[in-house]
């Protein structure tokens, strides 16, 4: 699905990523981690084309990023981005709506009848009675599960997500990871997300890029990367790593400062 060689990208002449390589397989959930300003952002935006490498090369499904016409690219890749959406006035099913433009015509109009899609979508992120409500009264949560929504109505076959659940509580946060897996299992997609919690990163990604200022630190499995000596090399913390008793993966406790 995508294959990445050596890209290096510089804004203003300050380095932010240098050297990184690294493959994603189709249908594999594949995780973005390291500390703020790693360049895991910036990551994001070469591999979805919206911005182009210094140096190096990005493949897209077997073509360079940069061939790719872009309406043709939203039909497969879709982005949820960090912030939530603006507080404009349209109404939550409009704006899951506007996540159908790719396959409308230039008069708006699409051969098939998205609205059971929609309907949907709507049921299974938990905002059917918040449909017609407008996005100026919704939580930064509920924002963002509606940018979820929107992407997820473009059907793609490649969805990147920058830090999702930043502005939701640990419900919200779980139940987000688990509609997102369960819809990339059923739909053999493939995901890539930026993600702040370690422990997140560990319970729902395949596999895993570390990254610290802008280095390659390595990609593996994440009992391959999350270990103490990575860790607090990275992150400049000593970490206690313990084992999931049901999912057995890498599980993070910090140290108390009073220790």
């Amino acid at each position: 699905m995508i294959r990445v060689l050596d890209v290096w990208k510089s804004y203003n002449s300050q380095l932010v990523l240098k050297d990184i390589c690294f493959d994603v397989k189709q249908g594999e959930f594949f995780g973005i981690i390291g500390p703020n300003g790693s360049g895991k952002s910036t990551l994001l935006k070469l591999l979805s084309a919206a911005e182009a490498a210094d140096r190096g090369q990005i493949w897209l499904r077997g073509k360079l990023a940069d061939k790719h016409h872009r309406k043709e690219l939203a039909t497969w890749l879709a982005v949820l981005q960090q912030e939530p959406l603006p507080s404009i006035g349209f109404s939550v099913r409009e704006v899951v709506e506007m996540g159908r433009f790719p396959y409308q015509s230039w008069l708006g109009t699409e051969r098939g009848d998205s609205a059971s899609l929609i309907d949907d979508i709507l049921q299974t992120l938990g905002l059917t009675d918040l449909q017609q409500r407008t996005l100026e009264k919704l939580s930064g949560g509920e924002k963002q599960r509606v940018g979820l929504a929107k992407v997820m109505a473009q059907e793609p076959r490649l969805l990147l997500l920058d830090e999702p659940t930043t502005f939701l509580d640990i419900g919200y946060q779980i139940q987000l990871m688990d509609t997102v897996h369960r819809w990339q299992r059923a739909e053999e997609a493939t995901v890539i997300a930026v993600l702040h919690d370690l422990n997140l990163a560990s319970l729902y990604c395949d596999r895993i890029l570390l990254l610290d200022n802008g280095r390659q630190i390595g990609v593996g499995k994440p009992s391959e990367l999350l270990r103490e000596d990575l860790i607090q090399e990275v992150y400049g913390i000593r970490p206690i790593i313990l084992d999931h008793p049901i999912h057995h993966l890498p599980q993070m406790l910090l140290r108390s400062a009073k220790e």
